[in-house]
């Protein structure tokens, strides 16, 4: 391992040994507090340009294996440990993290004070950090002069539409940024889907006789897509049943009239107590949250909130009063994270089959 170095926009400095690719990068520098799921979250789409501080104290001691990828294209920025473990207990490990690091170009670096560098994201709010050879002058200056790209979405989904087969009820699902873990849970409910990219029109959709759309989670800010797409969410949701989660979740609250914001600190973990309103059930879920739906902006006569974070307060779902169309803001798949919230593609198909009737 080669001595690099972690640097913030904030002038802050990080000595560390490399893991992963050699190569210099810059993203946005975010933390995720998630125990296990390693490898689901560096292959995460919401992950696009973004450097990832893992808490959990070692990583790379179960490898890398072909069930657990949420994207077969990677586009994390960067991997930030306290300590890399270049061994692999798990069965089915067949990769260790540091070669499929240095397969996609990616750069990471250990012996990182994770928990102090916790404290100071949290501090300071988003930042951009760069993974480099040098903490000179001139990194900092390329650091600050660096702009990180608002076309995640239009980068990460797929650019034509694909089948995901099977023999149930046909659902079409807009990739924003897509999780496989939302194909994987699908298959369990042997939907058919057509997966389409981000910018189908609502004309695009319909003429494939769909029973219902799932707006998929994704990276970036959700005022970064054009108006069009809001357009075609308020066509569609009128006339067939409609279930938003992530991106997709503040998309379609944008579209009924309310409002988002970026929040001061993004959450990125799988520990946020969530209370279901109806039932006053509290689970835990699976989150890659940075921006959320103001509360304060919801038109209750269209939109009923319907989960809400305990921790933080933020609107963690919302639900149509007029259409069978509902959104959360986690990732009801888990993927990785609890399973509390695997009904909710139960639900949404109850949905389906009472609009069929």
């Amino acid at each position: 391992m080669t001595t690099r170095y972690l640097i913030l926009e904030d002038g802050t400095s990080y000595k560390g040994k490399s893991f992963g690719s050699e190569a210099t990068t810059t993203g946005e520098i975010i933390v995720n507090s998630n125990m296990l799921g390693y490898q689901e979250i560096i292959t995460n789409q919401i992950y696009h340009n973004q450097i990832i501080v893992f808490t959990q104290p070692s990583i790379g001691n179960t490898g890398i294996n072909h069930k657990s990828f949420e994207s077969i294209v990677t586009n994390a920025k960067g991997v930030v440990v306290l300590e890399y473990a270049n061994i692999s207990t798990n069965r089915l490990g067949n990769l260790t993290l540091d070669r499929f690091l240095k397969q996609h170009n990616i750069p990471g670096i250990a012996g990182i004070d994770t928990r102090e560098l916790t404290h100071r994201i949290r501090k300071n709010e988003a930042m951009k950090a760069s993974i480099v050879d040098v903490n000179d002058e001139h990194a900092f200056d390329q650091l600050s002069a660096s702009v990180l790209t608002n076309q995640q979405v239009k980068q990460v989904s797929t650019k034509a539409p694909f089948p995901n087969t099977g023999d149930g009820y046909n659902i079409i699902l807009i990739d924003f940024g897509l999780k496989y873990g939302i194909l994987r849970r699908l298959a369990e409910l042997d939907c058919n889907v057509i997966v389409m990219p981000w910018d189908t029109s609502s004309k695009e959709i319909m003429d494939l006789d769909p029973d219902g759309v799932i707006l998929s989670t994704g990276p970036g800010s959700p005022k970064d897509l054009p108006d069009s797409v809001l357009t075609m969410i308020s066509s569609v949701q009128k006339e067939i049943p409609m279930f938003g989660m992530g991106l997709g979740h503040e998309l379609f609250a944008l579209a009924n009239g309310a409002d988002t914001y970026k929040l001061s600190v993004e959450h990125h973990g799988s520990n946020h107590p969530i209370r279901q309103i109806i039932t006053n059930q509290i689970i835990y879920s699976s989150q890659s949250q940075g921006y959320a739906v103001d509360p304060k902006s919801i038109k209750h006569d269209q939109l009923l909130i319907t989960f809400v974070d305990l921790v933080n307060g933020t609107v963690q779902g919302i639900r149509h009063r007029d259409y069978p169309s509902f959104s959360v803001q986690f990732s009801p798949d888990g993927g990785p994270g609890p399973a509390d919230t695997v009904d909710l593609f139960e639900e949404f198909l109850e949905n389906v089959s009472s609009q069929r009737r």
